[in-house]
């Protein structure tokens, strides 16, 4: 009788502790799949390899996600970007507009690929920080090669990251262009990606995505901003594509309306019965600058590729 009492005693024991074993290891899973996102196989498996200890078991699984996606991104490198998107960010006297390019338009519209875009947005307008200026505007633009160089907060470049999201998605993906804006003194930024998301109260802070973007430099005399006509000259410049802001005495309107390159001169798309210049006096506002992203299109910079090609060839 004592015997039995002494093995149900120590059978009940071990049961408690092989419990609470089970518990440790499944509240150990369930914060590392938290926090890294990994699938449960591969968290089950690095915990396994590092007795349970999380920040081994994550350090493990970001090296092996790391070599998988510079793997994957060598083995994709030759496959053809078309699509993708447009990533537009203001925040306070600072924007930046990137184009970041996928194989199909069902990646780009995926929310890990728009995540992707706000990330890289995010590293751009951070190095405008680091720039200090005394004119009014400051404007510098990134090419493929100095993008991916660019270092990150979190640890790596942003070639890293690519090569990350490229191991995630499984197609070829690019870091294509940015540029930065950075006003002082009486200089506003304001910032428009189309097709824009209905019922958004601001866009200050936020990565803004689409196929077509544009950000402005203007001056005010409203001490109130007008959002809906600061968005509705974004709207304009990205739709009719202007060449210039034009300057009345010097800049004439063209014969055909629907030739017309200068902004001011322009119809304004969301009321035609007046020019944009019209729609600016009205409302006391001075456009300085400005820059339009279409995703794909053929930059300067691609056209003088193909003629020096071109050449080559010829030669």
């Amino acid at each position: 009788m004592l015997l039995q009492k002494t093995l149900a005693r120590a059978f009940h024991t071990t049961r408690q502790l092989c419990s609470a074993g089970a518990g440790l290891e499944k509240s150990a899973l369930s914060t590392l799949r938290k926090k890294t996102g990994y699938t449960f196989a591969n968290c089950k498996k690095a915990l396994a390899l590092h007795n349970n200890d999380v920040t081994q078991a994550e350090k493990w699984l970001h090296e092996q996600a790391q070599s998988l996606g510079w793997s994957k991104a060598t083995k994709l490198s030759d496959r053809v970007t078309t699509q993708g998107l447009v990533g537009i960010l203001v925040s306070g006297n600072r924007g930046a507009m990137v184009e970041l390019n996928c194989e199909t338009d069902f990646v780009a519209r995926n929310d890990t690929f728009k995540r992707f875009v706000d990330h890289v947005s995010r590293i751009v307008l951070h190095y405008t920080d680091l720039t200090e200026f005394d004119g009014d505007l400051w404007k510098l633009g990134f090419d493929a090669d100095a993008l991916k160089n660019l270092e990150t907060p979190q640890g790596g470049s942003l070639a890293d990251h690519l090569a990350l999201l490229i191991g995630a998605m499984g197609e070829n993906a690019s870091i294509r262009r940015a540029l930065c804006f950075k006003v002082n003194n009486d200089l506003r930024l304001a910032g428009y990606a189309h097709p824009a998301p209905t019922n958004v109260s601001t866009t200050q802070n936020i990565t803004q995505v689409g196929k077509y973007g544009a950000i402005v430099a203007f001056r005010s005399q409203q001490d109130v901003d007008d959002h809906e006509i600061q968005k509705g000259i974004c709207q304009q410049i990205v739709g009719m594509k202007p060449l210039k802001v034009g300057e009345y005495g010097k800049d004439l309107p063209a014969e055909n309306k629907d030739d017309e390159t200068c902004l001011i001169h322009q119809e304004y798309l969301l009321d035609a019965d007046k020019t944009v210049g019209e729609v600016l006096k009205e409302n006391a506002i001075e456009i300085v600058d400005y820059h339009r992203f279409e995703c794909g299109e053929q930059t300067q910079r691609d056209i003088k590729e193909i003629i020096r090609a071109q050449q080559q060839n010829s030669n």
